[in-house]
């Protein structure tokens, strides 16, 4: 197995330093709802983590919750509730999210205002070894004294004192210093501390977590490319300081970053789409398939059309997972397997993966059809969708909850079928539902559908098809029976 670490900028040989792969990921800073953006990055890390784990290494996997934060203070004090308050409710929303998504949950997911503790001790020991110093009741980090600050990042010192200046009523030595402790401001949540009251910064939160959680040295830490500089540049300067162990990580990996249009996707530019918003209108399976077609690596441009591609792919691989064979020749897919264990292999390559996967359903239905054996091949087939991916390859409930329109086509199906074939029209009038939402009112249509058909009435079964599309409804005939689409 091949990962590309941002450290090396290279394609490296995994080697996990122990039995145990140990796993850092960035959590979620929770002051508003989670969106598409957050839900890229936490699929990513999800199928890495599971595709791990299948490979044959246990895994412990660690992801923080920045509970306490600038933009918390901020949001709660315009709101008028409390920090905690907020951040307790924007961490259970971006959980339910998560379980929605079906990215599993990590084994520790520790929030920053619980760990003051291990904070304030490291922060304690990078002051007596000379790598911080306090000022004005903060703490700093004090760059010049961490040789290799930048190493991640690729630039020097001096590159990055470009623009870069000391704010008023900052104490700090160097423009590029940062802070690790910050001293109590009117109103704000604070601890005590050798230097006074105050909270921890932003970096040190991970750093403290990490080190707590999976000791001196963990093998893979994960995150957005936004977050290559400063925050991981500051967690491997911190922490290789406070431990003199080197390195803090083995590797480093790194998402692509969402595009809406031209920009990045945040909050500053106002076009974030929540992960409710996009759940409301599409499966989670649509949405792992649009992530993971790109190599994780690469930007993602969000659009509604690439959304409804991988809902269409998604389709087709529920269909595969549904169907039966025969008693006829056991179809053999270790080709396609072994296809997508190299894709795997090869730096987590999702895209290629999820080709071999697409090729294995294609084998799979045509062996149906051909009333071969599918047993073994089904049961590789979701082992590699379902425990590596992370698939659900179920099909989702369709409701539509207003059903007049529905209603009112059937009447005048039954009334016209009545016209021509008394004896179809009271068949069909038997199974007519009396009562439900748009959905089973759908079904039967496609079911009276059918027997058109199948009476060879095929003009009047053709209208239904039109009707229904003229109502947002998009009927695909396949092997396995008729599927619909709904959109409003």
């Amino acid at each position: 197995m091949r990962v590309t670490d941002t450290l090396s900028g290279k394609k490296e040989t995994f080697t996990p330093g122990g039995d145990t792969v140990k796993m850092y990921v960035c959590g979620v800073t929770p002051y508003d709802e989670s969106h598409i953006g957050h839900a890229m990055s936490y699929i990513i890390f999800d199928v890495i983590r599971r595709y791990l784990r299948y490979r044959g290494h246990q895994v412990k996997y660690v992801q923080n919750v920045t509970d306490i934060d600038d933009k918390i203070i901020e949001r709660a004090a315009r709101l008028g509730t409390t920090t905690s308050a907020l951040a307790e409710k924007f961490t259970r929303s971006y959980q339910e999210d998560m379980a929605a998504l079906n990215v599993e949950p990590p084994d520790f997911n520790p929030r920053a205002t619980g760990e003051v503790a291990k904070i304030r001790e490291i922060i304690e020991g990078l002051v007596a070894k000379g790598y911080a110093y306090p000022a004005g009741g903060s703490v700093y980090f004090r760059v010049r004294n961490s040789p290799d600050y930048g190493k991640l990042s690729h630039r020097t010192l001096d590159s990055m004192m470009a623009g870069a200046r000391i704010e008023p009523g900052e104490e700090k030595e160097h423009p590029m210093d940062f802070v690790l402790w910050k001293a109590a401001r009117p109103g704000e949540p604070s601890w005590d501390s050798p230097w006074g009251q105050g909270r921890p910064g932003w970096h040190i939160e991970c750093s403290a977590m990490a080190l707590k959680y999976l000791g001196e040295s963990i093998d893979i830490h994960g995150g957005g490319q936004d977050l290559i500089f400063p925050h991981h540049e500051n967690e491997i300067a911190q922490s290789e300081s406070f431990t003199g162990v080197k390195p803090f990580a083995r590797y480093w990996l790194h998402n692509g970053l969402l595009q809406v249009g031209d920009s990045k996707m945040s909050k500053s530019t106002g076009n974030l789409i929540s992960i409710k918003e996009i759940l409301a209108r599409h499966s989670a399976d649509t949405l792992r398939l649009f992530v993971l077609s790109s190599t994780y690596r690469s930007p993602l441009t969000f659009s509604e059309e690439g959304l409804e591609a991988a809902g269409r792919g998604a389709e087709r691989l529920i269909q595969t997972a549904g169907r039966s064979g025969g008693n006829g020749k056991s179809l053999d897919v270790l080709a396609y397997r072994k296809q997508f264990l190299e894709a795997m292999d090869d730096d987590f390559n999702s895209a290629r993966a999820l080709s071999s996967l697409f090729d294995m359903a294609r084998a799979i239905n045509q062996a149906a059809d051909s009333k071969q054996d599918i047993d073994d091949a089904l049961k590789t087939f979701k082992e590699l969708a379902q425990n590596v991916l992370g698939l659900t390859l179920k099909a989702t409930e369709k409701q539509i909850g207003d059903a007049s329109p529905f209603i009112a086509l059937g009447n005048s199906l039954i009334a016209e079928i009545r016209e021509t074939n008394s004896g179809l029209a009271d068949e069909l009038q038997k199974s007519y539902p009396a009562d439900g939402d748009g959905g089973q009112y759908i079904n039967w249509l496609i079911c009276a559908r059918a027997k058109l058909r199948a009476a060879k009435q095929f003009q009047t079964a053709d209208e239904i098809r039109k009707k229904l599309l003229e109502l947002g409804v998009t009927l695909e005939d396949t092997p396995q029976g008729t599927v619909w689409k709904y959109r409003k």
